[in-house]
């Protein structure tokens, strides 16, 4: 299933720079959306999901290979991403000896709190909502 999103250039008149607007919680050159990939951290970390049930509930293709059935190595690859400032640099940094999942439940839980009126949501809900406003 393919989705089109819509992007707007605006041309600067006096010094013709030109800007891309985007929708808010798209992150460049990333598949997921700042959103999914705050809940599918949220879900792996917080909530202590097996990796194969968040692919389920954040991912959605449907049809995985043999090596992705049982995992999600997307997970990984965004705590690393978290842990090395290029993903979410609002979260604060953890000790070098800290696991990927830990990592992943600071970012979740740094997300949450940034959520607008996230007051009695879980933490993979406000951690959703929080996204869009620290992406």
């Amino acid at each position: 299933m393919l989705m089109a999103i819509v992007l707007r250039r605006y041309k600067c008149q006096k010094c013709g720079a030109v800007i891309v607007v985007v929708p808010r919680g798209l992150i460049r050159r990333r598949l997921y959306s700042a959103g999914a990939i705050a809940l599918a951290l949220a879900l792996w970390s917080v909530a202590e999901w097996a990796p194969a049930e968040v692919r389920a509930k954040v991912s959605p293709l449907r049809i995985v290979g043999a090596t992705a059935a049982a995992g999600w190595a997307s997970l990984r690859r965004w705590s690393r991403s978290v842990r090395a400032g290029r993903l979410f640099p609002a979260v604060r940094a953890l000790p070098a000896e800290a696991s990927l999942r830990q990592v992943a439940a600071r970012a979740a839980t740094t997300l949450a709190a940034w959520a607008p009126g996230a007051k009695g949501l879980s933490v993979d809900s406000a951690a959703f909502l929080g996204a869009g406003h620290v992406s």
